[in-house]
C-alpha cells in the first residue's frame, strides 16, 4: 500500500512521502487555526509546513515541480501562511490595534523586496551564463569575474522567504504575551535581513561583474578554434547519466595524433566528464554550433546515434564517423541511423558482418575495423583463479527502452544466479556491478536490484562472522587497515587536486575561466585513481563479496579482479573476451542455446544460461580445473574475431584510420575548392 502510494506521488523515499502529506495536511490545519482562532494550534501547524517544505527542497522531491505546476509554487505557499497569520490577528481581536496594522504593513514591505532580490539574481545568472562552456580553453579575451558567493546564489528564493520565520515568530509571542515590541523585532529583523541580501548582491550587477556578451563569448571561442585548429573532434550528445559513453573515450582522444577536441551538447554533462587534458567545448545551441569555425576539423566521432548529432552532420568539409560506446549483439549496434555516416569503425570483424546480416544500408566498404583501444589496460588470463577462493563478477546490463526479456537477465535471471553464487557448494567470492542505468526506466528492475543488493550484503555480514574465514580474517587485519588508511589519504591529494583546479568552481563561468589544461595534476590524478583502485581491492578480503556501483571503482578494474564473469548481450561481455577468461550470458529471452548462439557471435565461446542459472556449475568447474574448461580455444578465437588482432595495437590502427580518414576529407575540400575557385580552409 506504501509502495504504491509513493509510485502514485512520484516520491522516492518513505519520509519524503511522510514530509508531503504533512505539508498536504499541514495548510488546512493552519487555515482552521486560523478561523477558530487557536494560536498554538496555528504554530504548531505553520512549524510542521516549515519543516516539511524545507525536507522536500533538500531531497529535490519531484513533488516541489509538481505543486509549482498547479500554482501552489514557493512562493504562494509563503504568502498564503502569512495572509492566514493575518487572519488569525483579525480573528483574536487585534483588527484595530497598531500589531495589526504594522504586521500587516511589514509583509507587505517584504514581499516587495522579493521582487528586486529575484530580478537581480535572475540577471546575474544570465550574464553569467556563457552560450559556450569551456575545459581546457584560454578565454582571456573575456573578462570572467568571480562568481557571487553560493551562499547567495543558490536557493536564492527559498532563502529570501525562510526569512519571514522571524516575522512570523515574533508576530506570534507577541500574541500570545502582549508584548507587542517583540512582534516589532521579529518584523524588523525579517526586514533587516531582506534588506540585507539584497545589498549583497547589489554589487555583482556593476558592469564589470557581468561577463560580456553571447557575441563577444562566441566570437573568443572562434578566435581559440582559429588558433587550435583541431583537426579531429569527439561529438557526444545524451543524458548526463550517460556521460560514461563520452568517457570511455577520453584517454584515445588524449592519444589521437593531431589537434583533439570534445564537443558536448548538453550543459549537465560537463560536470560528468572525467579528467582530460584535451581541450572541450560544451555548445547547447544548434545555431551557435553550426556557426562555430570548425574549418580545422577533419574528422568528427560520433559516441551515440542521437537526434543533435544533426547539427554537425550537415558540415561537409569534415568526414563523419560512428565509433559508438561498445561492440555487442544488441540491435543498437546496427542501427540503420549509422548509413548516414561516412565510415562505422567496428572493433573486429564481427561488426562488419554484423551490418551485413542486418542489411540495415550501411555498405561493406564504409566499414572500419579499429579494435579496442580502450581495453589496453585489461589483464590477460594465466589459467589460474587469482585467489584460493574463485571471484565471479555478475555484470548484468539495464533493462533498455521497452520489456523484451532478453534486454537484461537482472528481472527474470538476477536473483537465481545470485543465490546459487552466494550457495555454491565449493566458496565463491561475487562481485556486482550493475549498469548504471539499472532501474531509472522500470520500478520492477530497480526492486530486482535493491533485493539482490540486500542479498549480497546479508551474505557478506554472515561470510565476516562464518568461522571457515575467521583465520583469513584475523591475519589480514593489519594490511586492510592499512589499505584503508591508504584510500583515505589518496582521496584527500584528489581533493586537494580538484581544489586546485576548476572543478569547484561556484558556477558555469567560473569553470570556464579557470579549467586550463595541466598535464601534470591530470597525470597525478590518473595515478593516483589507480593506486585507490588497487588499495581498494587490498581493504577487503579475496573472499568477501562485494556490491560495486558509481563511477570510481571501474568495470575494467572488476574484470582484472575476477576469474570469471556472468552478464547479457552487450558490450560489458564483448570487452570482457579481451581477458581470455571463462564467461557465462543469459538467455533470458528462452531462445534455446544453439538459437542464442546462432544469433549472438559474442556467446559462441560462453557457457549458456538459462533463467534458473542451473548451468553455472560449467562456469565455476572452468575456472577451478583448466582441464574442465572446454571452451578455452573458442574463446581465442573469438577475441580476434570480435576485437580484431593484437598487433599492430587498437590505438595504432585507430590512429591510422584518423590519418586516412583525414586525408580523404583534405583531398575532398581541395577537389571542391578547385572546382570553385575558392581557397582551401584550414
Amino acid at each position: 500500500m506504501i509502495s504504491k502510494a509513493m509510485r502514485l506521488a512520484r516520491v522516492g523515499s518513505g519520509s519524503e512521502l511522510v514530509a508531503a502529506l504533512l505539508m498536504a495536511l499541514g495548510f488546512p490545519c493552519i487555515m482552521l487555526a486560523a478561523i477558530l482562532p487557536n494560536l498554538w494550534f496555528f504554530a504548531g501547524a505553520a512549524a510542521v509546513t516549515y519543516l516539511a517544505d524545507r525536507y522536500l527542497h533538500h531531497c529535490g522531491s519531484y513533488l516541489i515541480n509538481r505543486l509549482t505546476a498547479i500554482r501552489a509554487g514557493l512562493s504562494i505557499r509563503f504568502l498564503v501562511r502569512q495572509l492566514l497569520l493575518i487572519l488569525l490577528l483579525s480573528r483574536m481581536g487585534f483588527g484595530e490595534e497598531p500589531l495589526f496594522y504594522v504586521t500587516v504593513a511589514c509583509l507587505l514591505a517584504f514581499y516587495g523586496l522579493q521582487a528586486p532580490q529575484s530580478a537581480i539574481v535572475t540577471l546575474i545568472r544570465l550574464r553569467r551564463k556563457l552560450p559556450v562552456v569551456t575545459r581546457n580553453v584560454d578565454l582571456e579575451r573575456v573578462r570572467i569575474p568571480d562568481a557571487p558567493s553560493l551562499l547567495l546564489m543558490n536557493r536564492p528564493a527559498e532563502k529570501m522567504l525562510h526569512l519571514d520565520v522571524f516575522a512570523i515568530a515574533g508576530v506570534l509571542i507577541a500574541a500570545e504575551t502582549g508584548t507587542d515590541a517583540i512582534a516589532y523585532a521579529g518584523l524588523g529583523l525579517t526586514l533587516l535581513l531582506a534588506l540585507g541580501y539584497l545589498l549583497l548582491l547589489l554589487p555583482y550587477i556593476r558592469p564589470k561583474q557581468l561577463v560580456g556578451s553571447a557575441d563577444k563569448v562566441l566570437s573568443a571561442v572562434d578566435a581559440w578554434l582559429g588558433e587550435y585548429k583541431p583537426t579531429v573532434v569527439l561529438y557526444f550528445s545524451g543524458s548526463k547519466e550517460s556521460a560514461y559513453q563520452a568517457n570511455m573515450w577520453l584517454e584515445t582522444m588524449a592519444q589521437v595524433e593531431g589537434r583533439p577536441m570534445i564537443l558536448l551538447r548538453e550543459r549537465n554533462i560537463l560536470p560528468q566528464l572525467a579528467e582530460t587534458s584535451v581541450p572541450v567545448l560544451c555548445v547547447p545551441g544548434g545555431v551557435h554550433l553550426m556557426n562555430l569555425n570548425l574549418s580545422s576539423v577533419r574528422v568528427a566521432l560520433y559516441a551515440a546515434n542521437v537526434g543533435k548529432n544533426i547539427h554537425l552532420l550537415r558540415v561537409p568539409t569534415m568526414k563523419h564517423v560512428f565509433i559508438g560506446h561498445g561492440d555487442s549483439d544488441k540491435i543498437a549496434s546496427v542501427n540503420p541511423y549509422s548509413k548516414v555516416y561516412d565510415e562505422v569503425w567496428t572493433a573486429g570483424r564481427a561488426g562488419r558482418d554484423r551490418y551485413a546480416l542486418a542489411d540495415v544500408g550501411v555498405r561493406d566498404e564504409d566499414i572500419v575495423e579499429v579494435g579496442r583501444p580502450q581495453l589496453a589496460t585489461i589483464q590477460s588470463w594465466t589459467g589460474t583463479q587469482r585467489n584460493p577462493i574463485p571471484t565471479v563478477l555478475y555484470a548484468p546490463t539495464w533493462e533498455g527502452w521497452d520489456d523484451n526479456p532478453g534486454n537484461t537477465s537482472l528481472l527474470l535471471a538476477g536473483e537465481n544466479i545470485v543465490r546459487r553464487l552466494l550457495e555454491a557448494e565449493r566458496p565463491v567470492r561475487l562481485l556486482y556491478k550493475p549498469h548504471p542505468f539499472t532501474g531509472t526506466r522500470s520500478a520492477k528492475a530497480k526492486a530486482v536490484h535493491q533485493r539482490i543488493t540486500a542479498m549480497i550484503e546479508q551474505a557478506a555480514a554472515a561470510r565476516a562472522t562464518d568461522p571457515r574465514w575467521a583465520e583469513q580474517t584475523a591475519a589480514g587485519q593489519g594490511e586492510r587497515a592499512e589499505a584503508r588508511a591508504e584510500m583515505a589519504r589518496i582521496e584527500a591529494r584528489l581533493a586537494e587536486l580538484a581544489a586546485g583546479g576548476a572543478r569547484v568552481a561556484r558556477d558555469e563561468a567560473e569553470l570556464s575561466r579557470d579549467s586550463l589544461a595541466d598535464p601534470a595534476r591530470e597525470a597525478e590524478t590518473a595515478r593516483l585513481k589507480n593506486e585507490w583502485n588497487a588499495a581498494s581491492w587490498r581493504s577487503q578480503g579475496w573472499w568477501e563479496h562485494r556490491v560495486i556501483t558509481g563511477a570510481q571503482m571501474r568495470l575494467y578494474d572488476c574484470f582484472n579482479e575476477s576469474d570469471a564473469m556472468v552478464s547479457d548481450i552487450s558490450s560489458v561481455v564483448s570487452d570482457f573476451i579481451a581477458s581470455g577468461k571463462p564467461y557465462a550470458v543469459t538467455d533470458s529471452a528462452e531462445l534455446g542455446e544453439e538459437e542464442f548462439r546462432r544469433q549472438n557471435t559474442a556467446v559462441r565461446a560462453a557457457v549458456i544460461l538459462s533463467n534458473s542459472a542451473a548451468e553455472l556449475d560449467e562456469l565455476l568447474a572452468a575456472v577451478t580445473d583448466p582441464a574442465s574448461d572446454a571452451l578455452a580455444d573458442a574463446r581465442r578465437e573469438l577475441k580476434q574475431y570480435l576485437l580484431g588482432p593484437d598487433e599492430p595495437t587498437s590505438m595504432v590502427q585507430f590512429n591510422t584510420a584518423v590519418k586516412e580518414l583525414a586525408a580523404r576529407s583534405e583531398a575532398r575540400n581541395v577537389g571542391v575548392s578547385k572546382s570553385l575557385g575558392a581557397p582551401v580552409s584550414g
